[in-house]
């Protein structure tokens, strides 16, 4: 009740102009399904009124006492007008119907109406629905959300086999993966080749690169909003795939007459048949399960239910096994109090979990981290200038880093345990969409986080709180042995953190055709993935902030410059951008991190800075369509002596990050020859990514030790591949209800061989040094059968 009256009493001179005015709110749905649509465009024809649909197809739109035309439209479908007498608050639900003239072309953005998105404050955003996704040529036929991303301006990863995916200069630690508001630790399935997205269950997915909302928090880089399909509540659907890694099923159906629904969807992979086919002992595979339902109670409120459960299994030469995988879990309520007031409770589980067994040496280690997350959010549509945002939530984190245990009885290994860790994280936020002139609107927002580090443990205490010291003699950071111990009960405070992360953004509509958008965010990331690896592993560890592992802070502004023309045929999106991060983790020279109980003795706390320009020409009409991402960018991290003492990590320099790509250019097109034929195809070229080589060695007790440039100033050879597909919808399946189609593709057509590492060694029989060069795919050919029903 406190909160709410903060609320009232704070909106009460905000709604006091508006009282002449009238609400018009409803909630949007796909025709053929019961689909909820998220970013459809509801605006008043001859006028600068306009909203659009949130999360749950909810809108509100206020305007003055009068007659008007409302247009109701979204990617893909058929757009509605209604003529409408707007003298009293009108509640308008609506079914959109799918429009065949346009399903099958490839447009990033799913709002409809231009005028809305030049208008719009936010930007650095591209939403991105399942059908793009599934036209995109990927390796193996794999339909896959992360790799799809990747053909957008700023967005890179560290290569081929590799998990992830790094934004503006960012690190994949940086980035707030969430699924259906579930947050995903990892979410590549066999090591980074495939996502843990199964595009069949996706409804859309959203990418913020910056002037990120207040609502969301935790991370410095990006956040990945992908949400789950509801389910089919007009009749029962099957929806499936067969390719050369992997099957997959997909059911929908209605639940309690139209009442509700339900989604089931699974996926799994049989290289493992191939293996055994071909004698090979080596096991590999990976299964997911998504699962969603919703009932609506009544007219102002609606329950939802989802799930997610997947995991990889590795089996080397019968020596080697290796499982890891995510689960979540949301039950969600959301509750319509006017036409005005729209709110959303969640309440969320989710878990990463990994086990490595190792026979050779009997040896089994198991770490995991699970967090129960709390947040309510509020949508206030005051009038036609305003709309208030408001939210709090809560996360409870326990990190179980690892376990050693014992394979048999027998084994001459000691069990031992790393220290289990314990947080709680909380936000609080607000932020205003403020339409200042029919050109001129800004969005201010403010969110309020406390991290909070306590738990049973025994912590060890330095000389001077330097874990890390400088060796002069050597000139070398050395570990600093412990002076002491501090044991913390369960619920003492080992550490707290506190802090504002404001958010700005404005846009200035220079014409119906073009606009200026400006913004500004500060981000706070308070869990940390301790890896000195290019990519990720499932090995790696998260580590929440503490007295040595400061949070970062990140600081990010842009501007760019928004224009459509012909008829909104073509668009351009021109932006550049400035980011600056505090205390990003950096490892000393020999860096220890497997099974380590003592991470501060192995790290110094360093600064970020990623800048660039970002360019996308998007064609979104016509039988050919696609867009073309080019980036220029800088990665740079330093990481100084400080109190530790010395000049600090390459001699105290700015050195590239492992995500540093200088170019980065993407070609996707789609081109529709008939209602039988589409061709796809996409070309991808990028800088190599920094590495650093051996520049020489010398001979000690007669071994040969290698030296070192400094950090990261070398590059593999530039990356480039083309992809090609085509697929083929044979003429029989437009009468029946079965209805199937071909995919063929041809992963990396030119057969280019890429590097995925570089490696130098010595030659057994000449006795010279060389380097080899490890890639990953040539010229990779795929089939996919496709079907509905």
């Amino acid at each position: 009740m406190r909160i709410y009256t903060i609320i009232i009493l704070f909106l009460i001179p905000l709604i006091s102009f508006s009282q002449d005015k009238f609400t018009i709110s409803g909630t949007l749905k796909d025709k053929a399904n019961g689909e909820t649509l998220f970013g459809a465009t509801v605006f008043l024809k001859g006028t600068s009124l306009g909203t659009t649909t949130n999360e749950y197809g909810f809108y509100s739109l206020t305007a003055p006492k009068g007659n008007y035309t409302l247009s109701v439209s979204y990617i893909g479908y058929k757009p509605i007008e209604k003529e409408i007498e707007l003298t009293k608050n009108i509640k308008f639900n609506t079914d959109l119907s799918e429009d065949a003239n346009v399903l099958d072309e490839v447009v990033i953005s799913a709002e409809e109406s231009k005028k809305v998105n030049l208008r719009s404050p936010q930007m650095s955003t591209t939403k991105i629905s399942s059908q793009t996704i599934k036209q995109i040529p990927v390796v193996l036929g794999e339909v896959d959300v992360i790799k799809s991303i990747q053909l957008l301006p700023g967005v890179t990863n560290a290569g081929e086999g590799a998990s992830g995916f790094n934004v503006r200069g960012g690190a994949e630690d940086q980035n707030l993966i969430l699924l259906d508001e579930a947050i995903i630790y990892n979410a590549s399935h066999l090591f980074g080749f495939f996502s843990v997205f199964n595009n069949d269950a996706i409804k859309d997915v959203k990418l913020y690169k910056g002037g990120i909302p207040a609502k969301f928090g935790g991370r410095v880089s990006s956040v990945l909003d992908v949400r789950q399909k509801d389910g089919n509540n007009k009749e029962f659907k099957l929806t499936g795939g067969i390719g050369l890694i992997s099957s997959r099923l997909t059911a929908e159906a209605p639940l309690f007459g139209d009442k509700g629904s339900f989604l089931v969807a699974g996926r799994a992979s049989y290289a493992n048949i191939f293996l055994a086919l071909a004698n090979n002992e080596n096991r590999v595979g990976f299964y997911d399960l998504n699962l969603k339902t919703n009932y609506q109670l009544n007219d102002k409120n609606r329950l939802f239910f989802s799930a997610y459960f997947g995991n990889d299994d590795v089996t080397f030469q019968n020596s080697f096994f290796n499982s890891y995988g995510n689960l979540s879990a949301n039950l969600r309520w959301n509750h319509i109090f006017s036409d005005k007031l729209f709110s959303n409770l969640s309440a969320i589980y989710s878990r990463y979990n990994y086990d490595l067994q190792l026979e050779f040496v009997d040896l089994d280690w198991l770490s995991r981290i699970d967090n129960y997350n709390l947040k309510y959010d509020i949508d206030y549509y005051l009038n036609d200038k305003l709309k208030f945002d408001f939210g709090v939530s809560g996360i409870y984190y326990k990190f179980n880093p690892g376990e050693i245990r014992k394979l048999t009885p027998e084994s001459a290994i000691n069990e031992d345990f790393l220290d289990k860790k314990f947080a709680v994280e909380t936000g609080i936020y607000a932020s205003l969409e403020h339409k200042i002139s029919n050109n001129l609107t800004a969005m201010y927002g403010l969110r309020y986080s406390y991290f909070n580090r306590f738990g049973s443990q025994v912590l060890n205490t330095y000389a001077n709180d330097l874990p890390v010291i400088y060796n002069p003699s050597f000139g070398i950071y050395e570990r600093a042995n412990p002076t002491g111990q501090i044991t913390y009960g369960d619920k003492e405070s080992i550490a707290s953190f506190g802090n504002f992360e404001p958010r700005f953004a404005l846009s200035y509509q220079l014409n119906e055709k073009s606009s200026i958008k400006t913004s500004y965010n500060r981000m706070a990331q308070y869990l940390h993935l301790i890896s000195n690896t290019t990519s990720a592993t499932p090995l790696d560890i998260w580590a929440p902030s503490g007295e040595f592992l400061k949070p970062q802070i990140a600081d990010q502004y842009a501007i760019g410059y928004f224009r459509n023309f012909k008829n909104n045929t073509y668009s351009i999106e021109a932006e550049t951008y400035y980011k600056t991060v505090k205390n990003r983790v950096d490892y000393i020279n020999g860096a220890e991190l497997i099974a380590q109980n003592t991470i501060e003795r192995e790290i110094l706390n360093g600064d970020a800075r990623a800048y660039g320009l970002e360019f996308l020409l998007r064609k979104n009409k016509g039988d050919l369509t696609g867009w073309i991402a080019y980036t220029l960018s800088k990665s740079e991290q330093r990481t100084l002596g400080g109190r530790a003492g010395g000049p600090g990590l390459n001699n105290g320099d700015w050195y590239n990050t492992p995500f540093d790509r200088t170019h980065d250019l993407s070609v996707t097109g789609n081109y529709k020859l008939s209602d039988n034929w589409t061709f796809n195809a996409n070309f991808v070229f990028q800088t190599g990514r920094p590495v650093t080589y051996p520049n020489g060695q010398f001979q000690y007790n007669g071994l040969s030790i290698p030296t070192y440039s400094t950090r990261n100033a070398d590059r593999l050879p530039a990356y480039n591949r083309l992809d090609v597909s085509a697929t083929l919808t044979p003429r029989k399946n437009k009468n029946r209800k079965w209805q199937a189609e071909w995919v063929f593709g041809i992963y990396n057509l030119y057969s280019r061989r890429n590097a995925a590492s570089i490696s130098f060694g010595v030659n057994n029989q000449s006795g010279l040094n060389e380097a080899e060069r490890t890639s990953i795919f040539g010229i990779t050919p795929s089939v996919t059968y496709n079907f509905k029903f």
